[in-house]
């Protein structure tokens, strides 16, 4: 034999299942720290609210170099929720989120969200 040196072809005698089976990967939450001011003791989740009856409050985030805007707590039923999403989506032309009682918003808009809802009945907690 002229071609000794190499590998031995022989067919299925190696053992493939090991790696037939992938390990899942872990969703890790990067936005597990969370800065959103909290809301007064006597909120309750379950409690829906009529619009001139809450408080809403912004928060202003930098989430990867991007502006962020937060308004919430609202206590209502998700439909509802996301009627205001839709609204203010519209009205100021940005993608928005809603997260629990929050509604995100991109950009810094908190100024025309102020007019936008005000106009719609809704009151703030420091204007």
């Amino acid at each position: 034999m002229i071609f000794e040196m190499g590998a031995k072809l022989d067919g299925d005698n190696h053992d493939t299942s090991k790696y037939d089976e992938k390990p899942k990967k872990q969703k890790i939450n990067k936005n597990n720290k969370s800065n959103k001011p909290t809301a007064p003791s006597t909120f309750n989740k379950n409690e829906i609210l009529p619009k001139n009856q809450h408080q809403l409050v912004f928060t202003y985030e930098k989430r990867k170099g991007k502006p962020v805007t937060l308004v919430g707590r609202f206590s209502l039923n998700d439909s509802d929720k996301k009627e205001i999403l839709k609204l203010l989506k519209k009205k100021l032309a940005c993608g928005g989120a809603i997260k629990e009682e929050w509604i995100e918003l991109q950009g810094d808009v908190k100024e025309k969200i102020i007019t936008i809802l005000k106009a719609d009945g809704w009151k703030f907690k420091n204007n």
